[in-house]
C-alpha cells in the first residue's frame, strides 16, 4: 500500500509543472498584457527592469561618459591652477632648446659622435653579409662576427657613458641608448632574414619555397593597382604599368637598401617593403605640425608639472612616510599619465607617420586599440606594433621552433624586453638598478591576474587592471629612480632635505 501510494505520488509529481517566473519583465505573458490594456482604469505601468540592472539591456551611458570627462577636466584644471599658484610659470623654451640640442654637454658633443659611430657596425654587418652571399666567408664564422658585432653594439654606450658620463647630458645619453637599441633590433632582423634567404637558396625544397614566396607579390600587385588608380585621377587614364619585379636575394645586399630599412618606421626587415605611390603633402604637413606642437606640449608639461611633483616626492619617499608618499604618488600619476599619452600620440601616430610618408612606407600599423585591452598581455600585443611584430618574428617563433614551448618563448620575450627597459633607464642615469627590469618581469604574473579577473568578473575588470597598472606603475618607478639617482650622485642634497 505504501509502495502503491508512493508510486501514485511520483506520478502526480511528474504531472505538476514549474510555475513560470515573473521576476523578469520579458517573462510576462502577452495574454496578460493585452488583458491589462483593455481595462477601464487606463493602466500606465508595464513590466520593465531598472536601467542599471544588467537584464535591462540598456547600454547608452554617453551622458555619464561626458560627465566623467568634464569632471576629470575640471579636476585637472584645478591642479593646473594650483601648480601655477604654488610654483609660478616654470615653462622656459630656451631651456628646452639647450637640452634638446645638447648645448649643456661637454666639449665635442659626445652624443653626436656616438650616434655617427653607428655607421661602423652597419658597414661591418653589410660587408659580412656580402661575404656570406658570395661564399668567401664561412657560415659559422660569419654568424660569429654578426653576434660579436651586435653584442658590442649594445655594450658601447654602457661602457663609454659609465666611464665618461660627466660629459654627457641626460637627454643626449638617453638618445644614444635609444638609437643603439633600435639599431640592435634592426641589425638582428637584417641578419636573420638574410640567413633565411641563404638557407632557402641552398635548400632542396627551394623551388617550393620560392613559389610560396612569390605569393607575397599579391600585396605588390595591389600596391601597383592603387598606383594606377591614383594615376587616373582627373579623368586621365594612363597606361597600365607592369608590376615591379620583386628583389631577390642577394640583390638586396647593397648600402641603399640597408639604409632605407634603418630609416624606415619598422624593426622587421624585408626584401620588398610595401610602398605608396606618392607623398601626400597635406598629410605630411599635418604630421609635421603635430610633431612640432607635440614636442612643445610634452616639454611644457614635464617642466611645469612633473619636475616639481618628482622633487617633492623625495623626502617622504626617503623617510618611508607611507601616507605622504602615497599622496605624492597620486599627485604625480596625473601629469605623468598625461605626458605618457601625449608622448604615445606624438611618437606612434605623428612621428612614425611622418617618417613613413617621407619614405613612402605603406605599412602604417604602428598601434592597435590598446586602450580596449582587457588583459596585460593583450596590451603588450597592441600598443607598440613594431616591437611586438619584431618580438614575435625574431624571438617568439624561433624559440617555439626550437621546441622550448610557448611559455618559455613568452618568458624569453619579456626577459629581452625587460633588459632593454632597464638599459634605456640605468645607462643614461649611470646607475644600474633593477626597477624597470623587475617591473617588466612582473607583467607576467600581472597578466595572470588580469586574465583571471577578465574570466571571472568580465572584460571590464581586466581593462581596469590594465589602466591601473599604467597610471600607478609608471610614477612609482619614476619616484624610485629619482630617489636612487639623488642618493647615488647628490647624496648631500638628500641629507639636507631630510
Amino acid at each position: 500500500m505504501g509502495d502503491h501510494d508512493g508510486s501514485a505520488f511520483d506520478g502526480n509529481r511528474v504531472k505538476y509543472r514549474r510555475t513560470k517566473s515573473v521576476t523578469r519583465a520579458e517573462e510576462i505573458m502577452q495574454k496578460e498584457s493585452k488583458q491589462r490594456k483593455s481595462q477601464p482604469d487606463k493602466p500606465c505601468h508595464r513590466p520593465q527592469d531598472s536601467l542599471f540592472t544588467w537584464s535591462s539591456g540598456f547600454n547608452n551611458f554617453t551622458g555619464l561618459v561626458n560627465w566623467g570627462f568634464l569632471l576629470l577636466t575640471m579636476g585637472g584644471f584645478r591642479l593646473l591652477l594650483e601648480n601655477f599658484i604654488k610654483y609660478g610659470i616654470r615653462i622656459d623654451p630656451v631651456q628646452w632648446y639647450i637640452v634638446l640640442t645638447g648645448k649643456n654637454e661637454g666639449e665635442g658633443f659626445p652624443s653626436f659622435i656616438l650616434t655617427v659611430y653607428t655607421l661602423v657596425p652597419i658597414l661591418i654587418c653589410l660587408l659580412v653579409e656580402k661575404g656570406l652571399a658570395v661564399e668567401i666567408v664561412a657560415e659559422g664564422f660569419g654568424m660569429f662576427i654578426h653576434v660579436v658585432n651586435i653584442v658590442v653594439l649594445v655594450l658601447i654606450p654602457m661602457v663609454i657613458i659609465h666611464i665618461r658620463g660627466h660629459i654627457f647630458s641626460l637627454i643626449g645619453a638617453s638618445f644614444v641608448c635609444f638609437v643603439y637599441s633600435i639599431l640592435f633590433m634592426k641589425l638582428w632582423s637584417y641578419v636573420q632574414v638574410n640567413m633565411w634567404c641563404r638557407r632557402d637558396a641552398v635548400s632542396p625544397k627551394s623551388t617550393k619555397t620560392r613559389k610560396r614566396t612569390q605569393s607575397i607579390s599579391i600585396a605588390q600587385l595591389q600596391n601597383n593597382n592603387q598606383k594606377n588608380d591614383l594615376d587616373s585621377v582627373d579623368g586621365i587614364k594612363k597606361e597600365t604599368h607592369q608590376p615591379e619585379v620583386l628583389v631577390q636575394y642577394p640583390q638586396n645586399l647593397h648600402l641603399t637598401d640597408l639604409l632605407y630599412f634603418l630609416l624606415a618606421p619598422t624593426l622587421c626587415y624585408e626584401l620588398n617593403f610595401p610602398r605608396t605611390s606618392r607623398i601626400r603633402k597635406r598629410f605630411l604637413l599635418k604630421r609635421i605640425l603635430e610633431v612640432l606642437i607635440g614636442v612643445n606640449v610634452v616639454m611644457a608639461l614635464f617642466q611645469q608639472w612633473m619636475i616639481p611633483s618628482v622633487r617633492n616626492s623625495l623626502t617622504p619617499f626617503s623617510n618611508m612616510d607611507l601616507i605622504h608618499a602615497t599622496v605624492r604618488l597620486l599627485k604625480l600619476s596625473i601629469p605623468n599619465h598625461l605626458v605618457w599619452l601625449c608622448f604615445f600620440y606624438l611618437t606612434f601616430h605623428s612621428f612614425l607617420n611622418l617618417l613613413g610618408e617621407l619614405l613612402q612606407f605603406a605599412d602604417r600599423n604602428f598601434y592597435c586599440d590598446w586602450w580596449n585591452a582587457n588583459s596585460i598581455d593583450t596590451f603588450w600585443r597592441t600598443w607598440n606594433m613594431p616591437v611586438h611584430r619584431w618580438c614575435v618574428r625574431h624571438l617568439y617563433i624561433p624559440v617555439v621552433d626550437l621546441g622550448l614551448g610557448r611559455t618559455a618563448a613568452s618568458i624569453t620575450v619579456f626577459f629581452i624586453s625587460a633588459f632593454f627597459h632597464e638599459y634605456l633607464v640605468s645607462v643614461p642615469l649611470r646607475m644600474f638598478k633593477v626597477w624597470a627590469f623587475m617591473g617588466m618581469m612582473a607583467q607576467i604574473p600581472l597578466s595572470w591576474v588580469s586574465n583571471f579577473a577578465r574570466k571571472r568578473f568580465g572584460p571590464r575588470w581586466g581593462n581596469t587592471i590594465v589602466w591601473s597598472s599604467l597610471i600607478i606603475g609608471q610614477p612609482l618607478a619614476i619616484m624610485m629612480y629619482y630617489h636612487d639617482y639623488v642618493v647615488t650622485h647628490y647624496n648631500d642634497v638628500l641629507v639636507e632635505s631630510t
